[in-house]
Order: structure tokens, then sequence, then C-alpha cells
């Protein structure tokens, strides 16, 4: 049975304890996204440091998760250790399944554990477990452990952390049932500040599912257009990573630290090649019918004996990005075993390449040197960088140290901050020009998701600022109303507005089914006016020298172009915070 609040488990580890609270405002902001930024303005700190244990680890799902397909996605917020503001990572999994079975719509962790813990919740029970021997322990062993610790399958889900996360690396993700992550931001640090190596989701509990001929029929139709039609068949077949080949052959792929943006040895490290040599299998998030998770297989030799160990490993086109042409390693089992290696690590593997490859041109140019390397960093090493990762996630050094905090807080220190391929944070991997660059290094995740830039480069038309800052916010806009309903965004093309409003209102939610838009509005005026709230100021972000350097399919980046597209969308984010406070006062 539907309900118009919102079920909250507030958890304070500190004291052992979780409450329940019951919230209005379902109608306002729908969940997801919305939600975390309404519990956030309830429970944050925006004037605190992030690591102030008082500081909330929020996790929200939508109205639509477990009722319809794809809508298979968990909102993680907090206040990042990147940049000490408000901060959203999406990850799917078996989490916002297991969270809908507990019975809740969110969870809100506040406190410090007073030792390492692992805090399991479910319908009708909450236990923090001392788990001081997992501390140090590598991610996947980490993963061994919870699974025997916890038993259950189907609607349990695990969060877990590896040692970047309990050194409080601003890179550190939270791993989630293996193969998906709360990645950009540093979410597995804020866990590591509160003394948690693991989260478990016990989903114990039941629903019911509307009664009737329409939530049926809306069903199947939804069901067959992400089956039956072609719509969502890239998605399982080569998946995203179909993108290296498609960017390499228009000059819009990062490559060697963006010195590159097209090379021919990408081929070896293409989707295709991928899908030919490494893979194993497809899998899928728990109400996904698709399978776009893409699983190969690395090989070490065991104990020095003729023997080996063959290991899956998840990868999509960011991960081959920055494990592989950023940092121009052009074998496709060599980026794999760099994945693995960072995946033990628990870092986030954007942000963690692309550090590298700054650190590599770094050395090369003299700017640092072996002392704060500690190995010879070098452009398609895979072995040394596999080395520079365990660096990197142990803290090593104070180069290390400070390079986990992010890239440009590096290059502040030792020098290089025109050749830091930071938009807000690390970049993702497409070069397609100006309307990107400015997207990512202003958008409220710093996300290449936030909106799709990089389509709108793609696209043979002149430089148009007023269109292009009207397609940013329009296309935020809508992306904000999915992850509001927790919809993994791949199913942006099955999920209009109409087929939204078509199943809120199947399964009772009827005044959210008429106020969809409001919400998307709502939403993402709220959004923004925490991100300002917790110390955002658009104005002040700058884009690196070596972003002015590129050429593309289109020819050289235009920098003035750049500089009053920038000026124009700072003024649309702030007219949108200023719209979001008039309008909640």
């Amino acid at each position: 049975m539907i309900r118009d609040h919102f079920r909250v488990l507030v958890v304070d580890l500190a004291k052992g304890r979780g409450t329940i609270a019951n919230l209005e405002g379902r109608d306002a902001v729908a969940g997801g996204s919305g939600l975390a930024a309404m519990l956030f303005d309830r429970y944050g700190l925006p004037d605190q440091p992030w690591d102030d244990p008082a500081q909330p680890l929020i996790f929200t799902i939508g109205p639509l998760t477990g009722y319809f397909p794809l809508m298979s996605k968990t909102v993680c917020a907090f206040k990042s250790p990147y940049h000490d503001q408000y901060a959203e990572s999406h990850a799917g999994g078996r989490s916002a399944l297991s969270l809908r079975f507990a019975d809740l719509d969110a969870l809100v962790i506040r406190g410090k554990a007073p030792v390492p813990s692992c805090l399991s919740i479910g319908s009708r029970r909450l236990d923090l477990r001392d788990v001081h021997f997992l501390w140090g322990t590598d991610l996947l062993r980490t993963g061994k452990m919870l699974r025997r610790m916890y038993k259950g399958a189907g609607h349990r889900s695990i969060f877990r952390i590896g040692p970047a996360g309990e050194n409080r690396s601003a890179m550190a993700c939270i791993n989630v049932d293996t193969y998906r992550h709360f990645g950009r931001l540093g979410s597995g640090a804020v866990m590591g500040a509160k003394n948690l190596k693991g989260i478990v989701i016990l989903g114990d509990g039941s629903f019911p599912l509307p009664g009737g001929k329409e939530y049926s029929r809306l069903f199947a139709e939804v069901h067959r257009k992400m089956t039956d039609t072609d719509m969502m068949e890239k998605y399982h077949n080569l998946g995203t990573p179909i993108n290296m080949a498609v960017l390499n052959g228009i000059r819009a792929l990062p490559i060697q630290n963006l010195q590159k943006t097209t090379d021919s040895e990408i081929e070896n490290i293409s989707g295709e090649t991928f899908a030919r040599d490494t893979l194993l299998r497809n899998a899928a998030c728990a109400g996904c019918p698709v399978g776009c998770i893409h699983i190969g297989y690395v090989r070490e030799r065991f104990m020095g004996e003729n023997r080996y160990l063959y290991r899956q490993v998840s990868y999509d086109h960011e991960p081959i990005f920055a494990a592989g042409a950023m940092l121009h390693v052009t074998n496709a089992f060599s980026v794999l075993a760099l994945l693995d290696t960072v995946e033990k690590e628990g870092l986030d593997v954007m942000s963690a390449g692309v550090a590298l490859a700054w650190a590599t041109e770094a050395l090369e140019k003299g700017i640092i040197s072996p002392r704060e390397t500690i190995v010879p960093l070098k452009f398609g090493d895979e072995a040394i960088y596999r080395e520079a990762v365990h660096h990197l996630g142990a803290a090593s050094n104070d180069f290390y140290r400070l390079l986990g905090q992010g890239t440009l807080k590096a290059a502040e220190h030792y020098g290089g901050a025109d050749f830091a391929c930071v938009l807000g944070q690390e970049m993702a991997g497409y070069a397609t020009g100006e309307v990107f660059y400015i997207s990512q290094a202003l958008g409220l995740r710093h996300s290449h998701l936030d909106a799709g830039g990089y389509s709108y480069d793609q696209k043979d038309t002149p430089p148009d600022i007023e269109g292009a800052v009207q397609f940013l916010v329009d296309d935020e806009r809508a992306r904000v109303l999915l992850t509001s309903m927790v919809s993994c965004l791949f199913a942006r093309g099955v999920y209009g507005n109409q087929v939204l409003s078509d199943c809120l209102r199947s399964v009772g939610y009827l005044n959210l089914a008429d106020g969809i838009d409001s919400v998307s509005r709502h939403a993402q005026k709220l959004r923004w006016r925490t991100r300002l709230r917790t110390g955002f100021d658009p104005r002040t972000v700058t884009i690196p020298k070596r972003f002015l350097e590129v050429e593309t399919w289109k020819g050289r980046t235009d920098s003035a172009y750049l500089h009053k597209l920038k000026d124009a969308y700072v003024d649309a984010i702030l007219a949108l915070a200023r719209d979001g406070s008039e309008a909640d006062r």
C-alpha cells in the first residue's frame, strides 16, 4: 500500500540506535534526489566540516522503486570531503530494492561508531557490529567476509569501503554489491570518518503490488519497450564502451592526460575488443531486465605455481577511459587488471585515473620527482600504475595523501595546474567541446550525467550561448525528475513525462502524477539552493588551460565562447537558487 509520507530510518551510530521519522513532502519532491536534498536541509550542518560526526550520510529511493523496471537507483547524499559542500552520487545493484523491502524510503546515518563497525538494517532490525578485524582489509576481501557474516541473497545489499575510505581520501568510493558504486566526490571517506566499514541492508519485509488491470497493462508495456524493442538493446550488447571507438573517431576522446584526442592504439581497448576478447557475462541491477553490466576477467598466477586465479571485473566506458585511454594503457586485459587494483583500494576509478595521468605528466616535466611518486610513473605501464594505485589508496606519503584530496589541490602545491584535467572534479571521458566542459565544471554533481553537454557538442551547429544554457537547464531539470524517481538514466528514452505520470497514477500516487512538472522544478531548485548554502560559488570555478588546447573534429576550443558560456551558465544557476529560496519562503 502506497503512503503519501516518507518513512525514514535515522540511525545514531554513537548510540547504536535508530528511530523512524515519518516526514511529509512526497508531492513536492517525489523521492531520490529531491528527497535527499530535503533530508540534508533537515539534518545537515551547512556551516560545519564534512567530517563532523553529526553530518548525515543519506540514502534515498523513489516512489516507483519495486513497481516498475529500471527504477533501480539509490541516491547517496553527503557533505563531500572533495570540496566540503553538498554532493550526490548514484548507484544501482540491489540497494534500492533492498531498501524497499526493508520498508524504507530513506536511511539517514549520523554520528560516529565507537569502533570500526558494520551497520545492518531491515524492516524489523538494526544491528551495529564490531568489525575492527576488517579495518585495513581490501574491498574485495571485505565483501567476502560480510557475505559470510550476513546471510541472505536476493534482497540483501552490501555497501563497503576499502583502505582509501579508511584513509579519508576524497576519491574514495562506496562499493555496492561488487559491481556498482557510489563513485564520485568521496562518499567512501564519509563512511570511513564514521568508522563504518560496511552497511548491510536486509530486505526482509514485503510489499503488495497494485491490483487491477491498469497496473498490469502498463507494467507489461514498459517492460516490452525495455526488452522487445531496440531502444535499450545497445546497453545490453556492447554497452557504453562503444563510445571508445566513436569518440576516438571524432577526435573527442581524452588520451594521455588529454594531450591527444585520437590514437590508433585505442582500437585495442574499444568496446568491440573488450566484448570479443574479455567478456564473460552480463549482469543486471535488481529490477532491471536489460543487463547493461559487462563483466570481463583477469588472470594471475597462483602463489608462483603453474595455476591461475580468475577474477571477474566489471567495465564500462568511464573505467576504460580512466584506466586505459587517459593513462595510455592500450591492452584490454591490462586495463582490467588495473581496474581490479583500483577496486581493491576502494577508489573512484575516474578520479584515480585522471589524477595519475596528471602525476605522470608532472613527473615527465620535472615538476615532481620519483621521491614524490615512489614509483617511476610512465604512460602505458600498467604494472607501475598498479603500484601507484596502492600508494594512492594507502596515502603512502605526503604527495599521495594530497593527490587523494584532488588533483588540483596537488597541482596548487607542486605546480602543473595548467594541465590538470579537472572540471569541478577529475573529468569524465569526453573531450567533445565547450558545452561539455562547462556542464561538468559547473554541474551540481560535477558529473557528465548532470546534463548531456557531450551530446550537445556533437551537433554540427554554430556557437549559441543562449541556446546552450537553456539546453543545460532544461536537460538537468528532466534528469532531476528521473533521479527523483530513481530511474536509471539509460531508461530516459522510455520514461517520458507522460509515461511517468501514468506509472505513478497506476500505483496510487494521484497528486504526484498530476504534478511531476512542478516536482522537477522544485527538486532542481532545492538541490541548487542546498549546494550554494554549503559554500558553492559558481563564479569561482576555473577551466584549466589544457582544455583550451584541445582539438576535436570541430577544431580548437573556442576560448571566447567557452568563457561567455561559463558566465551565462553561472547566471542561470544563481537564478535557479534564488528562485528556490523565494519559492520556499
